[in-house]
């Protein structure tokens, strides 16, 4: 009688990634039946607020990570709107100011894994409309009315003293075409005017400008 050494075969990195993210999405099910039977509007997914602040001028030893806090989270329509209209409105913040909305699990630095391949599209607003381009522009996001809303991590609003800056962070800087769809879906969303222009950096160019705000963070 032949007989045939068994072996164990060890789960392959791809396997071990694929039930990591199956168990995600059980869980998100999960979260989101449990809304739905307690008569709330579950969102696609779940978002975190962030602020940033510091003060002009006065020199600080922690790190632009530590001095990132998270404000609240929400999972659904009824939680945001119970966030958001607690949330001081842009044009009663002080220079310079981050607002970061960000999807659960996502940080809003460079160096997340979620974020270090990517980069962000910029948009430069006069201080009197930038309150209602974010405010259009968080609607978007939550809603997941965005084109490629799964390569999208989350989106930044810069208070800063002549003008606020506005950005949209995705996954993949590589992938021209998700980056110039992400482009057209920002516009036809904020309906912005041709004069308004749009640029978009790579987060590896941002980590190398020296010029970058998150590099000055420590130069008062």
């Amino acid at each position: 009688m032949e007989t045939t050494d068994k072996k164990e075969v060890e789960p392959s990195s791809s396997s071990s990634v694929a039930s990591a993210g199956d168990a995600e999405a059980a869980e998100e099910h999960d979260r989101q039946s449990r809304e739905i039977k307690a008569g709330l509007h579950p969102l696609k997914h779940k978002f975190v607020f962030w602020y940033t602040r510091r003060a002009p001028g006065v020199r600080t030893q922690t790190s632009y990570e530590e001095n990132i806090k998270k404000i609240v989270e929400f999972s659904t329509v009824e939680g945001f709107w119970v966030c958001y209209c607690h949330l001081a409105r842009p044009s009663s913040l002080p220079s310079p100011t981050d607002l970061h909305l960000f999807k659960e699990g996502i940080r809003p630095l460079w160096e997340d894994s979620a974020n270090c391949h990517g980069g962000k599209w910029i948009i430069r607003l006069k201080k009197v409309v930038s309150g209602r381009f974010w405010e259009d522009l968080v609607l978007a996001l939550v809603g997941d009315q965005l084109d490629y809303g799964d390569n999208i991590c989350g989106v930044v609003l810069s208070i800063r003293f002549n003008e606020d800056i506005l950005s949209v962070w995705n996954r993949n800087a590589a992938d021209h075409q998700a980056v110039m769809a992400l482009r057209d879906s920002i516009k036809r969303h904020l309906k912005l005017p041709h004069s308004y222009l749009m640029e978009y950096k790579a987060h590896d160019a941002s980590l190398r400008d020296k010029s970058s705000y998150r590099n000055t963070w420590l130069r008062g």
